[in-house]
C-alpha cells in the first residue's frame, strides 16, 4: 500500500463539518486529546507502517 495524497473522501466539506462538530463546546486541552485519539484510531485501521511513516513525513513539511 502506498500513501494516497490525492482526494478521496465523499463530501469532504460534510466530514469537515462533523470534525469542527465533534469539537464543538470542547477545551483546547480535550480538543487536542480528540485529535490524538482519531490519529490512533484512523493509524490503526491503515496499519501498514510504510505508509504511515510517509504519513509522518507529509504531515511534518506542512
Amino acid at each position: 500500500m502506498t500513501l494516497n495524497l490525492e482526494p478521496n473522501i465523499a463530501d469532504p466539506d460534510g466530514f469537515y463539518d462533523e470534525l469542527l462538530a465533534v469539537h464543538q463546546g470542547l477545551s483546547d486541552a480535550d480538543s487536542q486529546a480528540l485529535n490524538a485519539r482519531l490519529i490512533l484510531v484512523l493509524a490503526n485501521h491503515v496499519g501498514d507502517r510504510q505508509v504511515l511513516r510517509a504519513a509522518l513525513k507529509v504531515a511534518a513539511k506542512r
